[in-house]
């Protein structure tokens, strides 16, 4: 439940602050936990119940195989209930193109699970776990159809064509996916980084019909296109303009397709001609004519437009290939001819497949004796976290067309990704990480600041500041070794950042910061006009808290190039977060959100919490959002220090006091694991030396909030945030960004070895004691889950709380965790917590 907004809190929140203390788990028993997870998936009609069966047999056979197939263990289907958004398509590892039905109703990602939602077509451009109400991308749907009566009677028009799937038929895997309308017609798709192959299976002596669709796409974005239908050479290509999914709706991209119908010659076109429909009444075909030259309509009427062509006979198989582009037509055929060619189906999901055992296969668990959910829910993570953002090197327009960097799109959101989605990639995949590094590098270069939240090749909304400098600084001080031989030039890097940090943009909704204001008065004020610069002013309070941590990765990379008047002064500015707030962090009345003259506004705790019943309340971008912090509370945001919680716990009296009001934040209900401000919340007992109470709340975090169903996210992926933060969470790390430290937890399975692709290192980590009944949300008495000891290379650390990447991941070699059921053992980091800047911490780095 949601309390009734209010102008001060509850007595009962106030007394529970004061006066909580942890109540031990109940005892429960994980056998039956997979079985439950199962029965839960069944009461959807989609998937199919033949995709959970399939991945539960591989987990069970792989414990006797010396080489499996990781693919087999990842469930695609995971995250597209509950708001997940993801997009179960077929890709490669951050394909341009995802393969993927688009359905009707909230479906940003195009496919939803909802059995009551019907089929637009399939398309080949999608993004995954993205929040964008009206859905991104979904341009050129194809749609089968038989059409008895003829050419004239088919269904064109979006609405005349949408149909239900049947039940219990979608089925999906890395490099595949598939799904059968009600009217029997089966529809694949598999994929190459900027094509694929589309596969229909119509009735057994039924005339195969296609609509092709010019003007749709899922947010109804069409700015004008043009269509061609070449018959000799059976092919149809496609251009346009369409608006951003993310972004200003001034701004329109551009997109082309290249649909190959014959199959190299195979298969023969009958029938062809072009369509136009509205809402009115139009209804219109016209056979033969090849040619459709749109443009936007002015008015603002929503017309319709496309092709529609048949096939000779009654086969029962049509194949057709299917090239994209941002660049131009004749390129998308390009990339068809180029990565397809004349290879047939199979082979290139053979091909799609072992681009992804070669990503997933970098992370290798014990999988006899890990749990099967577990398993299961890391390599469906591991998988999410390499399908977004979306490779388009090659494919640039606008003031990126022709660079000779790397491309990246999609890039949702900075401020999503920079906590745990590219530490993550760091560990494994540096290769691709440099890579989008340098094309965040790109962006300053062509337009003076980095990408915030590119999306459709548009600039995005920014959510919390210039979040690209903790990506960027995050790679430079774990591979600053290595940047140059990666593409990575570091004084255009350290460049970049400082133009985040000192120029102000005149528009900073889209990138950089409103850094005027926050130098002049050390936070970003409320309620003041700001003459040089537009953008929305809201969102001051976390606005104010990311600020800070972005300026603290610049004082990371300052140190690092031994910049000491920039390090000094970006020194300051990160230790702004506590003086700018002492307040909020030291009563409970008060809030982050200031005035120019110092005092400030108040904000309910609760709002934006879980615990506030005012459904309307805008918490987001909106205009309307009055609380003074994005898409969380000023509870949640209250936490948010990842450079200096030992200040916050200073300022909030000692350990005592932080672990009573961090229990209490927990315990009456205001985390919310969707949101990125509370990553690092359940592991911040770490702070105040009590890592196992750390430990336990990691399992309940997970276990209350992720599964192996469709609904098993809690919310919005975006773009993999929630993937690697639960992947860290069951490898019983969590990363520092900006850093090369990580916390040290608990790991849910009881080996497993990361494989550092670039370094050539291989780290192995063992958990002794490892009890499988402690992987479950509440630990019983008695069930070893508790760090004992930490031994790096046979060296016992002094700290069994943190180590650092320098001397783990960038050696390799053999980590040993000793684990106890002991809480009060466990219950201790040793020598020394983790670091903490304005306790000494990060005054060197590696």
């Amino acid at each position: 439940m949601r309390r009734e907004h209010s102008s001060e809190l509850n007595s009962e929140d106030i007394k529970a602050c004061e006066d909580s203390e942890f109540l031990s788990p109940t005892p429960s028993m994980i056998t039956s936990f997979s079985f439950l997870l199962l029965t839960a998936a069944l009461v959807h009609a989609q998937p199919s119940p033949e995709v959970q069966k399939r991945i539960s047999a591989a987990i069970a056979a792989a414990a006797n195989e010396s080489n499996p197939d990781y693919t087999t263990f990842v469930n695609p289907f995971i995250g597209t209930d509950n708001f997940g958004d993801v997009c179960p398509g077929a890709s490669i590892p951050f394909g341009m193109v995802k393969f993927s039905t688009d359905l009707t109703g909230y479906a940003p990602a195009g496919y939803v699970t909802d059995p009551t939602q019907t089929i637009r077509g399939l398309s080949p451009l999608h993004d995954s776990g993205t929040g964008s109400s009206l859905g991104t991308y979904g341009n050129f749907e194809i749609m089968p159809m038989t059409c008895p009566e003829g050419f004239e009677t088919c269904a064109t028009k979006l609405v005349d064509r949408e149909t239900f799937r049947k039940n219990n038929t979608d089925d999906a895997s890395p490099g595949y996916f598939s799904q059968t309308l009600d009217n029997g017609i089966k529809m694949e798709a598999t994929s190459t980084r900027r094509a694929g192959l589309e596969r229909f299976t119509f009735p057994q002596g039924s005339k195969p019909y296609f609509v092709l669709d010019l003007s749709n796409d899922l947010p109804n974005s069409f700015a004008g296109g043009t269509m061609n239908i070449d018959p000799q050479k059976g092919r149809i290509t496609i251009g346009g303009s369409w608006g951003s999914s993310f972004g200003p709706t001034s701004f329109n991209y551009q997109a082309f397709a290249c649909y190959d119908l014959l199959n190299n010659g195979n298969q023969t076109l009958d029938e062809y001609g072009v369509w136009q429909g509205n809402p009115y009444g139009l209804d219109s075909k016209a056979k033969s004519q090849t040619l459709l030259n749109q443009t936007r309509n002015l008015i603002g009427d929503h017309y319709e437009y496309g092709a529609l062509f048949s096939y000779s006979g009654t086969p029962s198989e049509i194949i057709i290939r299917v090239g994209i582009s941002f660049v131009s037509s004749d390129q998308a055929c390009a990339n068809a001819e180029s990565e397809v060619g004349t290879s047939s189906f199979d082979d290139i999901m053979a091909q799609s497949r072992a681009l992804w055992n070669e990503k997933l296969s970098s992370i290798q668990i014990d999988l006899a004796n890990t749990p099967a959910n577990v398993t299961e829910m890391l390599y469906s993570s591991l998988y999410r976290a390499s399908l977004t953002p979306n490779n388009a090197t090659g494919e640039t327009q606008a003031a990126f067309s022709g660079t000779s960097s790397p491309y990246f799109d999609s890039l949702y959101c900075s401020w999503d990704t920079f906590r745990t989605f590219y530490p993550l990639m760091a560990l494994q995949h540096p290769q691709d990480y440099a890579q989008i590094v340098e094309n965040y590098i790109d962006g300053w270069r062509k337009l003076g600041w980095m990408p915030e939240c590119r999306a459709n090749n548009l600039p995005g909304y920014t959510q919390g500041g210039s979040s690209g400098d903790v990506i960027v600084g995050h790679f430079a001080i774990n591979y600053h070794n290595e940047a140059a031989a990666l593409g990575v030039n570091l004084n255009d890097l350290y460049s970049a950042m400082l133009a985040d940090g000192e120029l102000n943009p005149f528009e900073w909704d889209i990138q950089g910061r409103q850094v005027n204001l926050y130098k002049e008065f050390g936070y970003v004020p409320f309620d003041i006009v700001d003459a040089t610069s537009t953008g929305r002013q809201t969102r001051e309070g976390s606005r104010t808290l990311e600020y800070v941590f972005e300026d603290f990765s610049i004082r990371q990379v300052s140190l690092l190039l031994n910049n000491s008047a920039n390090e000094n002064a970006y020194f300051n500015r990160s230790m702004a977060s506590p003086s700018c707030c002492p307040s909020l962090h030291l009563q409970f009345e008060r809030s982050l959100v200031r005035y120019p003259n110092g005092t400030f506004a108040f904000t309910d705790p609760t709002d934006c919490s879980p615990q506030d019943k005012n459904d309307s309340r805008s918490c987001s971008l909106q205009g309307s959002n009055e609380v003074g912090f994005y898409e969380s509370s000023s509870w949640e945001y209250s936490w948010f220090a990842p450079h200096d919680t030992n200040g916050l716990i200073e300022l909030m009296g000692g350990n005592a006091t932080f672990v009573k009001r961090l229990d209490h934040f927990f315990d009456a209900g205001y985390y919310l694991a969707g949101n990125e401000p509370s990553f690092q919340t359940p592991i911040g007992y770490h702070y105040a030396n009590q890592p196992a109470k750390s430990v336990q709340r990691v399992r309940q975090v997970v276990f209350e909030n992720f599964d192996i169903t469709p609904a098993g996210l809690p919310g919005n992926d975006d773009q993999a945030a929630m993937a690697s933060l639960l992947s860290f969470h069951l490898l019983g790390l969590y990363p520092v960004p900006g850093t090369s430290q990580f916390l040290i937890l608990s790991p849910f399975t009881p080996n497993y070895t990361i494989h550092n692709t670039y370094l050539n290192t291989a780290t192995t980590i063992t958990t002794h004691g490892f009890d499988p009944k402690s992987v479950q949300a509440n630990i019983p008495k008695g069930a070893a889950a508790y760090v004992k000891s930490v031994t790096v290379n046979g060296v016992e650390l002094a700290t069994k709380c943190h180590f650092d990447f320098y001397d783990v991941f960038r050696k390799g070699g053999q980590v040993d965790i000793e684990v106890t059921a002991d809480m009060d053992e466990g219950n201790d980091c040793g020598t020394a917590v983790p670091e903490s800047l304005s306790t000494g911490g990060f005054a060197t780095v590696r």
